[in-house]
């Protein structure tokens, strides 16, 4: 286990810090399964193995998730997404914003180690969920923008809810007992269908109260 911290801010409350705990993107979250499907078919085209689960599981280092707002990255071609990410700290959940910023070279060789080659960033303001089954999680509303220009938008009702999600993560982490969790939970179309290796992403996630969840970082080449 690691020796890494995640210091977050849940809205209305205390600090919480996350010492003893696992990092996993969820990939495949898709809803429609046919889509899920048709979108492997089209990644197959392009040289990207289909995987060997849907949804699929990465695992990551713990001090990938990080909230800082400056992340340094080394390949030339990485690209960021809008997540929704799922906290799991002391048996309570809460929800969050995150990037899986990931090298989009690398992608087309190995999924798993193009995601483990980039940081991945998360906002540190959350919101505690006291019932995934009770959330309106279809109303939920998504963007991302990077260097200014939209890069998403839309509604989380395209992906799977996490209360069909999370017990399949937690069904497969065997070994994860008690301990705390950073799961990253998929991702919306890209507007224009392409990857953007910008410099500047602002993530955002309105929740339907109208609270929102935002982070904003930069990446910086490693030397």
């Amino acid at each position: 286990m690691t020796t890494a911290t995640l210091t977050l801010q849940p809205q209305g409350g205390e600090p919480i810090t996350l010492t003893r705990y696992r990092v996993v993107v969820a990939g495949y979250t898709g809803r429609d399964e046919a889509q899920v499907r048709h979108h492997i078919d089209e990644l197959a085209a392009i040289g990207v193995a289909p995987p060997p689960q849907v949804p699929m599981l990465y695992p990551m280092d713990a001090d990938s998730a990080t909230t800082a707002q400056e992340v340094p990255v080394a390949g030339n071609n990485t690209s960021g997404e809008v997540e929704p990410v799922y906290i799991r700290h002391a048996g309570r959940w809460y929800l969050g914003v995150g990037s899986d910023h990931t090298d989009r070279t690398l992608e087309t060789v190995d999924i798993g180690e193009s995601k483990q080659a980039c940081p991945k960033p998360v906002g540190r303001e959350v919101i505690a969920i006291n019932d995934w089954a009770e959330f309106d999680w279809d109303a939920c509303q998504a963007s991302s923008r990077v260097d200014d220009v939209l890069y998403q938008s839309g509604s989380l009702a395209g992906l799977r809810r996490p209360d069909n999600l999370l017990p399949i993560v937690t069904d497969r982490l065997d070994d994860l007992g008690d301990d705390d969790l950073v799961c990253f939970g998929g991702t919306l179309p890209l507007i224009d269908g392409k990857f953007v290796p910008g410099r500047r992403w602002d993530i955002e996630i309105v929740l339907p109260q109208g609270q929102t969840l935002t982070h904003t970082y930069t990446t910086t080449k490693e030397n």
